[in-house]
Formats: C-alpha cells, structure tokens, sequence
C-alpha cells in the first residue's frame, strides 16, 4: 500500500471524496458529488440495498484537547480584537510547553542521526493537521539543506489528495498505517507518528507495524498521558492544554507540533553537518535570492570580498560547501572536496584534515 506517501516519486492516491464532517474544503467539492456529504448520485454513502446508510462508527476522545477552555467560553460574544487578543495569550502557552520535552526531543534528534548515517530513513506518520505538518517539514528540508529525496519519507493518512481536504475515515485506518509502514519501513529507520490526541489508529498502526520491523518510533502529541507513550521508543507528549475552539487542534496543538517539528529537523541537520556556525550551507540556490544569499554566506564566514566569493563559487560549479572550505583553508577546490569526503561532509572537520 503506498496511497499515504506523500513525496517526490511516490504513486499517485485516487481522489477521494470528500468528508461530509469536515466542513468547507479546498479545493471544492467536486462536481457530482453533493456538498452536504450525502456520498453521491446513487442514494447516499453507506445505503444497504435502500434500507438507509449504516451507523457510522463514533468515538469519543477523552484527550485534553476536546476539553472546553475556560479563557474563550464567550468566544462568539467578543469582538474581533478580543477574539484575537485571546488566541494570542493562548498560543504563548506553546513554547512553554515545548520547554518541558526537549530532553525528549533530543533523544529523537539523536536516533534520527544515528539512522540518517547508517544509510536508513526517517519517516512520519500522521492525520489531518498532524500529517501534513509532517508533510511540510519533510518538503522544506530539501531546498534548506539539500538532503536527498529519501532521508525524509512523509506519510499521511488518506494520501496526497488529503492535503486539501479531509479523507473519510482515513485516520481511522490502523491497519492502512501498518500496511504503509510495511510497506516503506526497513530496521534501522525512524519512524516519528504525529496525532494530536495521541490516539489516531492510523497512526498507532504504523507505528507499531514499525516497532515489529526493528524500527525505533517517536510519537509526537498534545496528551502527555496518551496510552501509547509505554509501546514507543520515545515519548514526545506537549501540554498545550483545551483549544481555543474545542477540539479544533489545527490552533495550539499544532502549533506546538511544529515547534517540536522545527526543531527535530534543524537539529538533525545541524548534527548532519549541514549548517556551519550558523549558517545553511547545503542550501539549494533554486532563484535569484538564493544565488545572492549564497554570496552573503560566504562572505559572513570568510570576511572575503563579493568579488572573491563569487569567484569561490564559480570554481566550485556552485558547490556552496566546497566552495566554503576552499575559503577557510586555502586549499584548491578539488582538495577541499576530498577533504568533506573524508570527513563525512563536515566543515570543521575538512578544515582540521587539510590544516594537519
């Protein structure tokens, strides 16, 4: 099953319909397909031989999410500024929050590095808001740092065509995510889940089709109580408190999802030897701004001139990082590069061989 990977080459998902309990969608509702979720042109989803749709399976979650803020009971009396001045005072809650899991979010950090290195992936695992956060940290890592296609695997619940609108059901699938983890995960790989409940089947499927094909698994939530942290290998659980709009974990838990993401992948990369001091130098310089900032790097670390930095990079074919070490150490391009090869790619490590 390979629906939910959502990364360069991966097959196509079919176009779901869309979720009659997700409100407006973009892009719209497709033509035929009503909007107010009936299921379509033959009588309604989930009619049995025209007695009526079956029941619809429900849950409810008891995570601190779907509680009812005190701070926001009169939300719709408010005007806008208030509204707004309340959303604001809650969001400064994250980062708060986020302190409390950082010794955790560094033992990820490290099992990232440890499987990046061995030649393994990384992977995330996740639903509605959760996984296309994942889906964003996954895509922005390859133009800031220039990682390969395959270190960051995103996978989200429903697939591709889920970015834009809610899949039916398609969170609930726990064994679709164990199906996809089975699909994509090898031993060694690190599989990072992200449900703001801490409870999505979809999730936990994958994550614990993973943990029985030796992978280590994170799981990254707004529910520092969630069942799941005691069948992970490590235990991501950010107290982000009820939402400003019960349940609608798009606001703070997200937030704090991005934060811990942010934060994981820059320190990996940082680890990686992708950024010097602390600049990105394995950036891709995909536009005009990105060509002048490469200039600018180079002139931040070395103190060079414009002119000597361009002539840097012309020598190097635009190899920011060859380019950089040429700089720093003196040494012709083609030494420089040798030295990063034998030094896993790290700067100050290149330096120190062609120094000694």
């Amino acid at each position: 099953m390979t629906a939910g990977r959502v990364e360069p080459g991966a097959p196509p998902a079919a176009t779901p319909r869309p979720d009659s309990d997700a409100g407006s969608s973009y892009p719209p509702v497709e033509p035929g397909y009503p909007a107010d979720g009936t299921g379509g042109r033959d009588g309604g989803a989930g009619a049995v031989d025209g007695r009526g749709p079956e029941p619809r399976a429900v849950v409810r979650v008891s995570s601190p999410t779907e509680l009812r803020n005190p701070r926001s009971l009169d939300l719709d009396l408010m005007s806008v500024r208030d509204v707004l001045k309340v959303i604001n005072e809650d969001d400064r809650r994250v980062p708060a929050a986020v302190t409390k899991v950082l010794d955790e979010i560094a033992v990820a950090v490290e099992l990232a590095v440890t499987a990046l290195r061995a030649g393994r992936r990384v992977h995330y695992f996740g639903a509605g808001t959760s996984g296309r956060l994942g889906v964003l940290d996954a895509a922005e890592l390859a133009p800031t740092f220039n990682t390969p296609d395959r270190w960051f695997c995103a996978h989200l619940a429903g697939g591709p065509d889920a970015m834009w609108r809610a899949v039916e059901d398609a969170e609930d699938d726990e064994t679709g995510g164990a199906e996809e983890a089975r699909d994509c995960v090898s031993p060694g790989d690190l599989v990072v889940g992200l449900a703001a409940s801490g409870r999505t089947p979809y999730v936990l499927g994958a994550l614990g089709a993973a943990t029985g094909l030796g992978a280590d698994t994170v799981l990254i939530c707004a529910d520092p109580g969630a069942v799941a942290a005691r069948s992970v290998t490590v235990f991501i659980g950010v107290e982000t408190g009820p939402e400003v709009v019960t349940g609608s974990t798009r606001m703070k838990a997200a937030t704090a999802q991005k934060l811990v993401l942010n934060g994981f992948s820059t320190a990996v990369m940082v680890r990686l030897g992708r950024v010097y001091s602390n600049l990105m130098i394995d950036m891709v310089a995909t536009n005009a701004k990105l060509r002048g900032r490469m200039i600018s790097i180079l002139v931040e670390a070395t103190d060079c001139t414009e002119e000597v930095a361009q002539h840097a990079l012309t020598e190097a074919d635009g190899d920011l990082k060859a380019a950089l070490v040429s700089l720093l150490s003196g040494a012709a391009v083609a030494d420089a590069r040798a030295a990063l090869d034998r030094s896993a790619n790290q700067v100050r490590g290149a330096i120190a061989l062609l120094a000694g």
